[in-house]
């Protein structure tokens, strides 16, 4: 067997981060930086005098996590001002139709996204599986959603028509990602510049991961990935 089966002592460990994650999870959210110099700095920490330790370049995506500072988001490598920030859950939610365990979709307008998954095949796929001092490997991507465990469900596609144009989020950028949670995707649209964000919650406990897919004036732009505690 390629993956490493977990102690009974890590499922203990898992439920409580499980628990804890419910509460920290309400709070962190994917954001967009907005700065009209181009960049944003990064500090050290939440204070405007503190060391700059790196810089993200406007309308790139950022993952926030749970932080008492109002002024200050906590990224993954540092502190953002707040006023730098747009947060997507901000821009005009597209509202699901659907969501189950095997299918999301989600309409407004000329808007519509079909997400659609189903159960992993893991002994027909188990070759395609590596186990690294790096972390487990699918088809040679880093997989996410699961911690040593068998990948019980997978994405089969992802599709957003936005008017008459259909956009199929390519099977390479969905094939390494498991344990799918429809009931905690959302969707998102920026009608000023014509963007589409779709965000999931998948897994739970030490396999929790997050992703963001951009779709922008019709044409798929790229995912962002975190983990996110």
């Amino acid at each position: 067997m390629l993956l490493v089966f977990k102690t009974t002592l890590k499922t203990k460990k898992i439920i409580l981060l499980t628990a804890a994650l419910s509460v920290q999870l309400s709070f962190a959210q994917f954001a967009k930086i907005v700065d009209e110099d181009g960049y944003v700095n990064v500090r050290e920490n939440a204070d405007a005098n503190s060391k700059i330790i790196g810089k993200i370049n406007s309308d790139e995506i950022v993952y926030i996590f749970e932080d008492d500072n109002k002024n200050w988001a906590n990224v993954s490598n540092g502190y953002i001002h707040n006023s730098r920030l747009k947060y997507i859950k901000s821009y005009q939610a597209v509202p699901p139709i659907v969501r189950d365990a095997n299918k999301a979709i989600f309409k407004s307008g000329n808007i519509k996204v079909n997400i659609v998954s189903g159960k992993f095949n893991f002994k027909e796929n188990e070759k395609d599986f590596s186990s690294t001092l790096y972390g487990d490997f699918y088809k040679e991507q880093q997989v996410w959603g699961i911690d040593g465990t068998i990948p019980k469900t997978h994405y089969i596609s992802i599709t957003a028509q936005m008017g008459n144009k259909t956009i199929q989020i390519p099977a390479k950028e969905i094939e390494n990602l498991f344990e799918i949670n429809n009931k905690s995707t959302t969707c998102y649209y920026d009608r000023t510049n014509d963007i589409l964000y779709i965000s999931m919650l998948n897994s739970d406990g030490a396999g929790t991961y997050v992703a963001l897919f951009t779709i922008e004036k019709g044409e798929y732009k790229g995912r962002t990935l975190e983990i996110p505690f």
